[in-house]
């Protein structure tokens, strides 16, 4: 049996636009179980306990921002976790795709959620012979968001044969918390390009030179086209 995984995260909210929210994303990482990642996720968590943070759930917005668990950390700890999760990423046979829309363009939530639903259902019939080739797609979520939540069901149930779809806690799953950095990297990517770069931001990744060379160019090449 070939199974695909989807683990699906997603930033933002359905909400009015505001200069603190200006974008909804999406994004799906896709994992080939034929493809073991164990050993490098029980490296990274040997890694990770090296720094005293025991079976952490690596939560990438806060890490940036200092805040939740992280907001004791200076910001050279807060550094080396991202790091780690940035080469675990590197290390691993998976791919991702991000779906976005730029939320002062958008009338209410019908209409945010339509565009949505039309760029995953494109991207879908692109590589439907590739998701035919799997016998089982289960779909990853943790619910966080009821309009995302009917917005999966609709556009894999219509589209695809038999998906699967799974409740998840962001803790059990590295995949989880893989779309979570993944989701929040392109968010960090979409206010670089137009000019909306956060105070924090600027001071957690130095410089924008290093920001694309070092982290999202290396995650492009992850992106399934």
């Amino acid at each position: 049996m070939k199974e695909l995984s989807v683990f699906i995260d997603e930033s933002g909210d359905f909400g009015d636009y505001s200069f603190h929210s200006p974008y909804y994303i999406i994004t799906m990482v896709f994992h080939n179980q034929d493809v073991d990642i164990q050993e490098k996720i029980n490296h990274l968590d040997t890694e990770l306990s090296y720094l005293g943070l025991n079976n952490l759930c690596i939560h990438t917005g806060p890490i940036i921002r200092k805040e939740e668990i992280y907001k004791d950390m200076d910001i050279v700890d807060r550094r080396r976790i991202f790091n780690k999760m940035m080469a675990f990423i590197r290390s691993i046979g998976v791919q991702y795709k991000c779906f976005y829309i730029e939320k002062k363009h958008i009338e209410d939530s019908v209409e945010a959620t339509g565009k949505l639903s039309k760029q995953i259902s494109s991207f879908i019939r692109a590589h439907y012979d590739e998701f035919l080739a799997f016998d089982d797609v289960k779909i990853y979520y943790d619910n966080g968001q009821v309009e995302v939540s009917r917005l999966l069901s609709s556009v894999f149930n219509a589209l695809l044969p038999n998906p699967i779809f799974r409740k998840v806690m962001p803790a059990d799953y590295k995949l989880f918390q893989v779309a979570d950095f993944i989701c929040t990297m392109e968010l960090v990517s979409l206010k670089l390009d137009n000019s909306l770069f956060s105070k924090s931001e600027m001071t957690f990744f130095g410089n924008r030179r290093d920001l694309k060379q070092n982290y999202l160019k290396a995650l492009k090449k992850k992106e399934w086209n």
